[in-house]
């Protein structure tokens, strides 16, 4: 059987999707201009915290929250004027998700190049996740 490994998958993702590295990623923030979206999973959270005010959405769920006929949509949580900035720990799994929600036809969405790791490293604020 032939498959593509996932660093094929992240490679070509990366050529069809905006990426940011971490400065202007905190320059957006600075100027209200974007929603940080974390795609990892809640443990990663609970173990190391995440970017404050970001929005926590499982890379398995967010084409759902995103998507106007799921039954999962959440639009409370999304204003349309602000690029969407996805992060996962290094930017891998959020590429894919990046590029999956290019491929749903949102526009204004990019990812965070070096994920959570590069954005707490250019000092963004961190915030603990705590157990529900």
């Amino acid at each position: 059987m032939n498959i593509k490994s996932s660093k094929d998958l992240v490679n070509e993702a990366n050529k069809h999707i905006e990426s940011l590295d971490a400065k202007k990623v905190k320059l957006l923030c600075e100027e209200d201009k974007c929603i940080l979206i974390d795609v990892r999973d809640i443990r990663e959270l609970w173990k190391e915290g995440t970017i404050k005010q970001s929005i926590h959405i499982p890379r398995g769920m967010l084409e759902f929250w995103l998507d106007t006929q799921s039954p999962y949509y959440k639009a409370d949580k999304f204003n349309g004027d602000k690029k969407m900035v996805l992060y996962c720990a290094l930017g891998f799994r959020s590429a894919l998700a990046t590029r999956s929600l290019k491929d749903m036809g949102f526009k204004n969405v990019a990812n965070a190049i070096g994920g959570f790791e590069a954005l707490k490293s250019e000092g963004l604020p961190i915030e603990k996740k705590e157990k529900k």
